[in-house]
């Protein structure tokens, strides 16, 4: 399994972890083409370039929206900032985009739904709603507000956005199926607020740490080092250890301000020990839900990455009937497919342990029949082929569009496909 260990050195912004995911491979116009599905109304740029930081190099991300400098030139003089929006030292030190008090606000509700109906991937879309939703919940927690009501600045969701669905691009294109992360430095003072002066580290992020039971450890900076959209990943995605790997590639993300020490976050990639990482099962007992609901949640299970998904009658206490609904996957899905559970069904909690799992080779082929090419799965084992059994989807058409039975299309598709098991 191909594993991510984010060594947080000097903390971690959403854009130093963004950085990081290009210099350890994520091609630049992979992540562009990616983040055009989103359609955002804003125009926005990535600016990449190589840096020192210290003695060391690391690769820079900015994002730049070009309408933001106009109201700079024409609304320099207000100091308006959403919680959320705080002037990241390591994240926005380079904008001021928190500098006018009447640019539009765009709610969780309309960022989750922007993510929603994009061409992005089912599984970049998930892993980006857990992110964004970890976000929203804390600062609604901060405020005292629920988390659908939770506003972000204009020009600071788009940041937010690009960052936190570029981490889930890059995740994904890296193949990265498990992440872990350092403890957090903690730096300390103050920063300056839509609602004043306030304390570091900063109120969001605080709930984001104590929510993932994150470790820290003290550090003498005076300055913002963790911020909440840094946090906000780590919380949603990494287990806070690390692991025994075979390092395959590395990435080092610059942060923008200069302090004392290399201002960087490396990520180190690689192959986790013990072979393939295994896999989970995910479990959950439902008794409250409309049953016509439990297939769009299958077919949203297996495109977020399930390998298998399945239902079994079972009773509960008071001999109640309900439905186990069971999942497995991979280790490093098993974040997202939780959450897709929480959020689409009605359980309240859902049962994650370890497997182990074997499997056989599987090919698909196309047989010639009566009834014209038809496509049968293939069964290898140590190079024989033990079974081959027909695609019904397939036959089904086959049968439709012949006007036969389709017992009578999946028997000439199985007769075919023996030819092809090893004798």
């Amino acid at each position: 399994m191909r594993i991510a260990y984010v060594d947080c050195f000097s903390g971690i912004s959403g854009d130093m972890f963004l950085g990081a995911l290009i210099d350890a491979g994520l091609p630049l116009d992979v992540l562009r083409g990616e983040l055009a599905k989103l359609a955002l109304p804003e125009a926005f740029s990535l600016q990449v370039s190589e840096v020192q930081k210290g003695a060391l190099r690391a690769c820079l991300l900015k994002v730049d929206v070009p309408h933001l400098h106009q109201h700079e030139e024409h609304d320099s003089t207000h100091d308006h900032v959403h919680e959320h929006d705080h002037a990241h030292p390591n994240e926005h030190e380079h904008k001021n985009e928190y500098e006018h008090t009447h640019a539009h606000q765009r709610s969780w509700r309309e960022i989750r739904a922007l993510i929603q109906a994009s061409a992005l991937d089912e599984g970049v879309k998930l892993t980006s709603l857990a992110i964004f939703s970890r976000l929203a919940a804390a600062e609604g927690r901060v405020h005292g507000v629920p988390a659908e009501e939770v506003h972000f600045h204009e020009v600071g969701a788009v940041d937010s956005i690009v960052d936190i669905v570029g981490a889930a691009v890059g995740l994904r294109y890296l193949g990265i199926e498990r992440l872990y992360a350092s403890a957090l430095p903690m730096g300390s003072g103050t920063v300056q607020s839509q609602h004043g002066l306030l304390p570091l580290p900063a109120p969001a992020t605080l709930e984001l740490l104590a929510e993932a039971h994150a470790p820290t450890v003290p550090s003498t900076a005076r300055v913002e080092l963790v911020t909440p959209t840094g946090a906000a990943i780590l919380a949603a995605l990494a287990t806070f250890e690390q692991p025994a790997m075979t390092v395959t590639a590395r990435g080092v993300g610059a942060g923008q301000r200069e302090l004392p020490w290399p201002n960087i976050l490396r990520l180190i990639v690689g192959e986790g020990a013990g072979g393939d990482g295994g896999h989970v099962a995910l479990e959950t007992n439902i008794d409250d839900m409309n049953p016509q609901l439990f297939a769009p949640v299958m077919e949203r299970l297996f495109a977020a990455g399930a390998l298998d998904v399945y239902f079994a009658p079972i009773y509960m206490k008071k001999n109640r009937p309900a439905t186990l609904l069971g999942v497995i996957a991979r280790a490093g899905d098993e974040a997202v497919l939780a959450r897709l559970l929480l959020e689409e069904t009605s359980t309240l909690g859902v049962r994650v342990h370890p497997v182990s799992r074997y499997e056989a080779g599987r090919e698909t082929r196309t047989v010639e029949t009566e009834f014209g090419p038809l496509k049968v799965k293939l069964k290898v084992l140590d190079g024989r082929v033990l079974q081959a059994a027909p695609e019904y989807e397939d036959c089904l058409r086959a049968a439709q569009e012949r006007g036969v039975s389709p017992a009578r299309v999946l028997a000439a598709a199985a007769a075919a496909g023996q030819n092809l098991v090893t004798k």
